[in-house]
């Protein structure tokens, strides 16, 4: 019995002697040739999910991996590489020269499934590496596509958000990288009593939208059939709640798939809704009808002469359509778009207050919605201006704007003359769910002067010299819009960028939309293109929303 013992503790004793001596031998022998070091690794958080109203994804992650090949393990034979080169799909040629380069583990393969990582496994080749990594993934392609943006990869290899949500948040969705400390000693390996901490990974924060996945997609379908039909070079819709300036909807076109993004040239990424300047058109002239309302130089029955052209300057203002009705009411200037008209309004408020009101309808600033990429307006300094540029502005010539700074002008004159700042987060979420409010950002007129414009911009539509299909029993306003397009400092009378801003119900408005085409080879004018689109549009969300007449 006691050999048995004598035998245990020989044993046991041989084993400490070996442990004592490899640890000596990589701490100490290995060490004088190199002194041991903390290897440090990076843990890469998963990024924030991004949700629409109703908490449908919009987007995600997925699991997936990068595979290394550990040469030291791994045995380097031609029958191998061929299962490798069959399995990962990737040219043989391509696997040899991966394994021919310096160093111990070698990338060779990103973005592997879980099944195929598997796969891999059970192929009983040595040396094989996985890292584990998250994919950015829509699950509705190109639906937001303008409203999200995409992650992509920065010179360094690092996945970032860009344009959209996605980069105006990148920083709140990425989440906070963990670390990995361990000490190794000069051959790389582990220290056997060395330190060991873990600092986990953090999450990145989930946005819930203010858009809805079934208004959006309606949106895209009836802006898709009004470019096709009509034969436009592109499109935006933008739909918001004219009381909270909450964004229902975006779309423009062209578009692109984020989960492909780089199958695309780099202009489908721009967000023509908010990163574009244009001159608005006839769909500005609401804005200075209430401006000179809410100052009190006109009334709504109040006349001003349209018996033919008006002269500023050497310059020759006309009517669209060169014909005249002499003395018209301001509402009546309004119903037939005058643009002489439009000028007497103009001179009646003023050039200064004019300028006062550029600046209340936050013209000289961008609104703030918080998508990456927005753009400001392109208006000249004051000092630049001249009677003739207070007279083309009043008919939305001669200024600049992004369409998103025109819906937010635009809600001010609906909502009761509030100025707000559109956005297109309502909640973040990173454990302790935050709740995103309207901001008002000044008053621009007074509920009176909202309710006079209101019923003058309902009897634009019913009264318009253009009469659409329209809804029964709604009463809807809006405006038209037909701009030329300024080409190397002229007019090209041929490419216009047609529109119709309006919203419903009048007397309580839940939504406005504005709808814009460029250069339409049907019409050039906006009541024979952007506004047939317009109430296709009204029809579909007075049916999804469920809103009854007044």
């Amino acid at each position: 019995m006691k050999w048995k013992v004598r035998l245990v503790f020989f044993a046991f004793t041989i084993w400490f002697i070996l442990i004592i001596a490899k640890s000596f031998y990589y701490q100490v022998v290995q060490g004088s040739y190199s002194s041991p070091f903390v290897f440090t690794k990076k843990q890469l958080p998963e990024r924030g999910v991004i949700y629409d109203r109703k908490g449908e994804i919009l987007a995600e992650n997925r699991r997936v991996f990068r595979l290394y090949i550990d040469k030291k393990k791994f045995n380097g034979d031609r029958e191998e590489m061929e299962t490798l080169s069959k399995m990962l799909k990737i040219d043989i040629s391509s696997v040899e020269a991966k394994l021919d380069r310096k160093g111990v583990w070698i990338s060779l393969a990103k973005e592997i499934s879980l099944g195929k990582k598997e796969a891999l496994e059970s192929s009983g080749i040595k040396g094989l590496v996985f890292e584990e990594e998250f994919k950015r993934v829509y699950p509705e392609s190109s639906l937001s596509a303008h409203v999200l943006g995409f992650v992509g990869k920065n010179r360094l290899g690092d996945s970032v958000g860009y344009f959209g949500v996605e980069g105006y948040y990148d920083k709140s969705l990425q989440g906070l990288s963990g670390i990995v400390k361990s000490q190794r000693g000069g051959g790389g390996l582990p220290v056997l009593f060395g330190v060991q901490s873990v600092i986990e990974a953090e999450k990145g924060v989930d946005l819930y939208l203010t858009i809805e996945k079934g208004v959006q997609r309606i949106v895209k379908e009836r802006l898709k059939e009004g470019i096709e039909m009509y034969g436009a070079k592109l499109g935006c819709i933008i739909v918001v709640d004219p009381k909270t300036l909450e964004v229902l909807a975006l779309s423009c076109l062209p578009d692109y798939d984020p989960n492909y993004y780089y199958k695309y040239p780099k202009e489908y990424f721009v967000n023509y809704a908010i990163s574009n300047a244009y001159e608005p058109g006839s769909i500005f002239k609401p804005l200075i009808v209430a401006a000179a309302l809410e100052e009190g130089v006109i009334r709504p029955d109040d006349k001003v002469d349209e018996s033919g052209p008006v002269r500023v300057g050497d310059a020759e203002i006309n009517t669209w359509d060169n014909k005249y009705e002499g003395e018209i009411t301001i509402t009546r200037v309004l119903e037939r778009s005058s643009n002489v008209g439009m000028v007497r309004i103009g001179e009646k408020l003023g050039k200064e207050k004019i300028w006062k009101y550029l600046e209340k309808y936050g013209f000289f600033e961008k609104t703030g919605i918080d998508l990456q990429g927005e753009a400001g307006s392109i208006i000249k300094p004051k000092r630049n201006w001249y009677p003739i540029d207070y007279a083309t502005v009043t008919f939305g010539q001669g200024i600049a704007v992004t369409p998103i700074q025109m819906v937010r002008a635009f809600a001010s004159l609906v909502n009761g003359g509030e100025l707000l700042t559109p956005y297109v987060v309502y909640k973040i979420d990173d454990g302790s769910p935050q709740t995103i409010r309207r901001k008002v950002d000044g008053r621009v007129i007074s509920e009176k002067t909202s309710k006079q414009i209101r019923y003058m911009l309902v009897k634009a539509v019913e009264k318009g010299l253009v009469k659409w299909r329209r809804p029964e029993g709604y009463a809807i306003g809006g405006k038209t819009g037909t701009a030329q397009i300024p080409i190397k400092g002229r007019y090209d009378p041929e490419k216009t960028l047609a529109s119709f801003i309006g919203f419903f119900p009048a007397e309580n408005p839940r939504v406005l939309a504005m709808v814009m085409l460029k250069e339409p080879e049907a019409s050039p004018w906006g009541s024979e293109t952007a506004a047939p689109i317009f109430f296709k549009l009204v029809k579909d969300l007075i049916v999804y929303y469920n809103i009854l007449p007044e």
